[in-house]
């Protein structure tokens, strides 16, 4: 007798493992069809909106049709899917969610003796799966094509600032450049000075008219310069020379560093332009902080976010998905407006990025763990 009860414990553990595997197939199924199914609806919908936005300037600027689709919009889907898939995945989640409770398909999970943790199992799996390939594509792929993108857009869309002013940067330690103003439209930046700080003295400085970037050497060509070379007392000496070419750590494409040019950077990219930017105390560098802790926080949302929608949706209501729909919405669009304003934290010095914009994934992580203890079980 206790052998055909050990018989029968082991058929209906057996039983209970093959009932999960065809319930983690079945949720997983329906949660990576329900993703891309509304990814394709919602880029579509994007898509008209921005040729409508930008259709004028398309014309204006005589962009050619082929340039439109293979430079512009098959670099713009991939990073409009890529930025907002943990919304994506939010939104998915809450739907066909709240489908299965309204259908008591839920209630058919609970009641055959699946606990609420271990039905979350396939959920957050492929949340984990999005988010991995969303993080991968984030550090490596997205950076690539956003170059392109970008290229497309200053090109045909937007014309930036051709001018900078008051440039000032350390390219090297003791080593300090100031440029009053810099011309993108002729290259060439106007009171060009180059001094040289050993011991906390100034030894040596350099002050040009103009300076023309020249591109076949990758370095400045300084007309009408003055070299003084400081010493102790009044023995200073100065040199005058009518043209001096001169390679420094100072590129052109550094001039122009802003919040669009770390979207193009490959991960070791960004981390050697923001490990040059701290040394020479260019304050464009919180560009490059905000872009890398973003690309990390983004896709682990999505973990985040699926437990919550998880929690929100599981239960039957009698207005059917609309209000969990809504109320998903409302927390997807509430998760978008903290990560914007835990940005201005960084822009007014009020806290490190790696803090700032991880405030909302620890907001919303204390949400999910309170809606998770309030689900039915």
């Amino acid at each position: 007798m206790e052998g055909f009860g050990d018989g029968g414990s082991r058929k209906k553990a057996v039983a209970v493992g093959t009932r999960m595997k065809k319930i983690d197939l079945y949720i997983s199924r329906k949660f990576i069809l329900t993703f891309f199914m509304s990814l394709i609806l919602i880029i579509g919908i994007v898509i008209v909106f921005d040729i409508s936005e930008k259709i004028e300037n398309f014309v204006k600027n005589e962009a050619p049709l082929r340039e439109i689709v293979f430079d512009y919009y098959l670099n713009f889907i991939p990073y409009f899917m890529n930025m907002f898939s943990p919304l994506f995945v939010f939104i998915t989640v809450i739907f066909f969610t709240s489908r299965m409770a309204a259908n008591s398909e839920i209630i058919a999970i609970l009641s055959g003796g699946v606990s609420y943790r271990r039905m979350l199992v396939p959920y957050v799996c492929c949340a984990a799966l999005i988010a991995s390939f969303s993080l991968a594509l984030n550090l490596y792929v997205i950076p690539r094509s956003n170059a392109t993108r970008i290229e497309f857009e200053s090109k045909y869309v937007k014309t930036g600032n051709t001018t900078v002013r008051d440039i000032h940067y350390q390219i090297a330690p003791g080593q300090y450049v100031y440029i009053e103003s810099f011309s993108r439209w002729n290259n060439t930046g106007y009171r060009f000075t180059i001094e040289d700080v050993k011991d906390g003295q100034l030894v040596k400085k350099v002050s040009a008219q103009n300076a023309v970037w020249d591109s076949t050497t990758a370095g400045w060509n300084l007309r009408k310069v003055y070299t003084r070379y400081y010493s102790e007392g009044l023995a200073d000496r100065v040199e005058f020379r009518e043209r001096v070419d001169t390679v420094i750590a100072l590129t052109i494409k550094d001039l122009f560093n802003n919040d669009k040019t770390v979207e193009t950077l490959p991960i070791k990219d960004l981390n050697d332009l923001i490990r040059t930017q701290t040394m020479r105390g260019d304050a464009n560098v919180m560009y490059a902080k905000i872009e890398k802790n973003r690309r990390y926080a983004m896709p682990f949302s999505a973990i985040i976010l699926t437990i919550m929608g998880v929690s929100l949706s599981s239960k039957k209501k009698r207005g059917g998905i609309g209000w969990n729909l809504g109320i998903g919405i409302a927390l997807a669009f509430t998760y978008i407006l903290f990560l914007r304003f835990s940005e201005m934290f960084v822009y007014t010095n009020t806290l490190p990025p790696g803090i700032a914009l991880w405030i909302p994934n620890v907001l919303f992580a204390a949400v999910a763990a309170a809606l998770y203890r309030m689900a039915p079980k």
